[in-house]
């Protein structure tokens, strides 16, 4: 089963962005490759229970039980870009868009948020706090301009 976000980059996204940078081969179109969610767990060292709260907080949030070193690939990684764009960023409290300045140079997209709330999986009773999380977002776009059109077309709400 394909996601509605995979489905949008397969119909809209490609033959967008196959014109506008002008590619010759639909392969070279830029595409998502990965997507990494990482909570910083300094607390575990005074709370042991932290760790299981987080660890229920992040399979909630991304659709799998996290792994030390696991990324978000395949049809997970598409629908959980597709929440995040679609439902936990505009639920953030004054929300006026992502960053645009926070690419690494080589098109790769990284995103802090400050709390886990605003995935609607999170049960608010059920947190014992809050937790900040990173996710990074990893193309195959060799430029920042390349990767932000593409997130752009994905549904990604930068700022003006």
């Amino acid at each position: 089963m394909t996601s509605r976000l995979h489905e949008r980059y397969r119909a809209e996204v490609v033959p967008a962005l196959q014109k506008q940078f002008e590619y010759g081969n639909p392969n070279q179109v830029p595409r998502l490759s990965k997507i990494v969610v990482n909570i910083g767990l300094g607390e575990t060292l005074t709370n042991a229970k932290a760790l299981d709260a987080a660890l229920g907080d992040l399979t909630a949030i991304t659709g799998q039980k996290p792994i030390v070193t696991k990324a978000l690939r395949g049809e997970r990684m598409w629908d959980f870009m597709d929440r995040l764009t679609m439902l936990a960023l505009p639920r953030i409290r004054d929300f006026r868009g992502t960053p645009s300045r926070s690419f690494d140079g080589r098109g790769n997209y990284s995103l802090g948020l400050r709390e886990q709330l605003a995935f609607p999986e999170i049960d608010y009773d059920k947190v014992d706090r809050l937790r900040g999380l990173e996710i990074s977002i990893v193309t195959t776009a060799k430029t920042d301009e390349e990767s932000k059109k593409l997130l752009e077309l994905l549904g990604m709400p930068f700022a003006s």
